[in-house]
């Protein structure tokens, strides 16, 4: 086991999506997680019924008796579904993480439809967290409520990891699934360039849980000392059987086979 990760993200009692899926991927790809809860949801593979938030000083707790004892070689960041949570976050990551590689998921709206982040604090999202980020990875959706505008097709997609980056974060994975067609593209934007990753469209409905999957995989990576375009590029390979051989469990949208890199013992 490399790396520690720190994982700051909502409950997902289904366990396809939030910390627990977090936590099987930074696993099986042999790093060690730890969790910091900021929302418990009630959901499945249907949907999300509820959301229960806990005190934001309690957030903040957990991160900073987690960061001083345990400590972090990279953190990855997933549902912060208020103002007041982005904020105290940021301010622990400053107090107790400078430096340390962040992962962030913007995530906005569950694959339900249900909105994991709430309007007013989309503003904290783009102003506080994202120019603290090492990299984010949203999804088309994700990145035109960043930008405000609608994406087209494979250009659109490079004009708008080009206007993430100038946000501040060092990195931008504009993640292509929500497009169409026969292949799914995503596009890695750095200061140094762009890099495209192609790859042929699965037809599944396993597809719940791959935002928070992809994510804590490329934090792993970066906590085991790889570079942002390898961890990308070991966290696509890890999300991709994952989805072909999911277990086909639930009525809605499945959850992934995260041991899939894991071998029983006899």
């Amino acid at each position: 086991m490399k790396g520690r990760v720190l994982i700051v993200a909502g409950s997902d009692p289904g366990g396809g999506a939030g910390i627990q899926a977090d936590l099987k991927a930074v696993t099986a790809l042999s790093a060690y997680g730890a969790t910091v809860i900021t929302a418990l949801t009630a959901q499945n593979t249907r949907g999300v019924f509820g959301v229960h938030a806990p005190p934001v000083a309690f957030v903040a707790q957990q991160m900073e008796l987690v960061l001083e004892d345990i400590g972090a070689d990279a953190i990855k960041t997933g549902m912060l579904h208020a103002a007041e949570v982005i904020e105290v976050v940021c301010a622990s990551l400053d107090e107790f993480a400078k430096g340390v590689p962040l992962v962030v998921d913007p995530v906005m709206v569950a694959k339900g439809g249900a909105r994991l982040l709430k309007p007013e604090a989309e503003g904290a999202l783009r102003s506080l967290l994202l120019p603290r980020a090492t990299i984010i990875t949203p999804n088309l959706p994700e990145a035109e409520a960043l930008l405000g505008q609608p994406i087209e097709g494979v250009t659109g997609m490079r004009k708008a990891a080009e206007a993430l980056l100038s946000m501040g974060p060092s990195a931008v994975l504009l993640k292509g699934g929500h497009g169409t067609g026969p292949v799914v593209v995503d596009v890695l934007r750095t200061a140094e360039g762009e890099q495209l990753f192609e790859a042929p469209r699965i037809e599944t409905r396993a597809t719940h849980g791959t935002g928070c999957t992809l994510a804590s995989a490329i934090a792993a990576g970066l906590a085991q000392g790889l570079r942002v375009e390898a961890a990308v590029a070991r966290g696509r390979r890890y999300l991709r059987e994952a989805m072909l051989t999911a277990p086909g469990f639930g009525h809605g949208h499945g959850p992934l086979n995260h041991a899939h890199t894991v071998r029983p013992f006899d």
